[in-house]
């Protein structure tokens, strides 16, 4: 298995550059998409992907696509290698055996995610939760197999090292509802030890932790928990929202998603309690267990 370089892009955003310089290419070279895609024998579906950066972009059809616009080597060569690049297997695909298909999409996007605005309802975020906490969590959850619990939790646990790398951490922003603070996962000295590692996390540079505490009422976006992937600079149109369910999950990417969703992201921010209150809260309830 080939996996990523640890200090550089991984895949998505690899295969998102490149589908970019194709589509530059061809508009440099005057084609159009119709004439690409019969000269290519590809649909024109797919050569819009492929300028999308959402699929796979075989060296072989970068190869054609090249001929077709005029470029030559060294050029050429290099977008070839970009391709056999963007297609290596993410550090994620070690746990394909424990996750679903559209579960590891999101753990790849999340993984090249320049920021995470992430707001739970009623457990604490994944990227955040403790070992214990995670597997008495996974222990709950019908349709287990032996073995499964195990490396869903080496999973979590390596999803949150992507995280906190020491090299180029993401920007972690999590709002909790009060309600994930209090229920009871694995007992009271699992959550004692949630909670104040909790309270530690926040403490890091590119962690910052929120909650909405019962006081506030009913508020806006407080019914379902998401993730809103925020990428670097000059990949902001990969902006995303993800919204998991029990059997699956829903990508929202159209602009007017992203907008209504950074306006809810931010009105969870203003009635939460500020980032220093909120340790102040946690660190309370871990004494009290």
């Amino acid at each position: 298995m080939v996996e990523e370089n640890e200090d550089g892009p991984g895949p998505n955003l690899r295969r998102r550059e490149l589908g970019r310089e194709l589509r530059q290419l061809r508009e440099q070279a005057g084609k159009k998409v119709a004439d690409t895609s019969k000269y290519a024998g590809l649909t024109v579906t797919t050569i819009n992907r492929i300028e999308g950066g959402k699929q796979v972009i075989l060296p072989r059809n970068v190869r054609l696509l090249c001929q077709f616009y005029g470029v030559e080597a060294p050029l050429s060569d290099n977008l070839v290698r970009q391709a056999e690049e963007s297609n290596e297997r993410g550090w994620w695909a070690m746990y394909s055996d424990t996750m679903p298909e559209w579960f590891e999409k999101f753990v790849g996007l999340e993984s090249d995610a320049d920021e995470l605005w992430n707001y739970s309802a009623t457990e604490v975020d994944g990227l955040l939760q403790t070992p214990e906490y995670a597997e008495a969590f996974f222990e709950l959850l019908p349709d287990r197999e032996p073995g499964d619990t195990k490396r869903a939790v080496e999973l979590r646990q390596a999803r949150q090292e992507r995280v906190n790398c020491a090299k180029n951490p993401t920007r972690l922003h999590v709002v909790h509802d009060e309600a994930a603070m209090r229920r009871m996962v694995g007992g009271a000295a699992v959550m004692r030890g949630q909670l104040r590692y909790l309270v530690e996390a926040a403490q890091r540079p590119n962690v910052t932790v929120q909650i909405v505490p019962f006081s506030v009422g009913a508020y806006p976006g407080g019914g379902s928990s998401f993730s809103m992937l925020r990428f670097p600079e000059g990949f902001d149109d990969m902006d995303a929202v993800y919204v998991e369910n029990q059997r699956g999950a829903v990508w929202l990417e159209r602009p007017t998603d992203i907008e209504h969703y950074v306006k809810v992201f931010s009105r969870l921010r203003d009635v939460a309690l500020a980032p220093e209150e909120s340790v102040e809260f946690m660190d309370s309830l871990a004494s009290s267990l």
